[in-house]
């Protein structure tokens, strides 16, 4: 294959074992990476300020570290330099607010590390407990959420199988307008029509005057689908969901609890 550049990780599932931890055997494996000039770039759903004390961690926070954020809604540097990126329009949260209400899910709207929480149908957002280094304000209507910034995404958070249920009752054309996908098996998000991990790589690879054959991404959810199919290499965990393993061309052997990443890093980058 073509000499890897850029090693693209998921989070949670992938780099982070299930108490969000990075083993050492992890840790070793992306300096062993980055010792043959590879970048580590974090591809997540999450936004930076809920990823900045892992990245002070890996010491990937130099002027040449970048970050693929909210989907692939945001890539920068980790310095904090924006590249691109992209929001939701006040139409389209309309739309996505009336589907999510219609179905009894709740509603949290992201503006870059500010969440703006609404219930719906007496169902209250679990996603505090899912990230809580972000703020968050629970508002008592719909109509109370603040129109003069910019909205990365909406997510619903709740129970996984109140969650898979109440998926299944969405309008299809909810999916025909907007990227939407789960992230976890607690976490549905909706992003706007384009914006997804392997877009965001792309520009990012556009950027450094890359190419998708020269990126490893690594990833176990239905929101990393984009990013394997489109990457050069693309790994699936083992502990990931068929579908995801399904497109991979690769599948490790070792779970996200046993250092999957290391096990692939170490068999793929020479």
């Amino acid at each position: 294959m073509t000499d890897i550049k850029i090693l693209a990780l998921d989070l949670d599932g992938t780099l982070f074992t299930h108490d969000k931890q990075v083993t050492a055997e992890n840790r070793a494996a992306l300096a062993y990476a980055r010792e043959r000039g590879i970048k580590v770039v974090i591809t997540t759903g999450r936004p930076l300020a809920a990823i900045g004390n892992l990245l002070e961690d890996l010491d990937l926070v130099s002027e040449d570290d970048y970050s693929i954020t909210f989907n692939g809604g945001l890539v920068q540097r980790n310095t904090g330099e924006i590249l691109s990126q992209q929001g939701l329009k006040d139409e389209e949260l309309d739309v996505i607010f009336e589907a999510l209400k219609a179905v009894n899910l709740p509603a949290d709207f992201l503006a870059d590390d500010t969440v703006y929480s609404v219930s719906n149908g007496g169902v209250k957002s679990l996603y505090h407990q899912a990230n809580p280094m972000l703020t968050f304000i629970e508002l008592d209507s719909y109509l109370d959420l603040p129109r003069d910034i910019r909205y990365n995404k909406v997510v619903s958070v709740t129970e996984a199988a109140y969650l898979d249920a109440a998926i299944a009752e969405l309008p299809s054309q909810l999916r025909g307008d907007f990227e939407a996908f789960k992230s976890r098996e607690i976490i549905f998000e909706i992003m706007p029509k384009g914006v997804h991990k392997a877009a965001g790589l792309d520009r990012l690879c556009q950027h450094l005057g890359l190419d998708a054959s020269q990126v490893m991404a690594m990833g176990d959810e239905e929101n990393d689908l984009s990013m394997l199919t489109w990457a050069g290499w693309g790994v699936a965990m083992a502990n990931a969901t068929p579908e995801v393993k399904a497109v991979a061309k690769a599948v490790t052997t070792a779970d996200n609890d046993h250092s999957g990443v290391a096990e692939a890093v170490r068999t793929y980058i020479k």
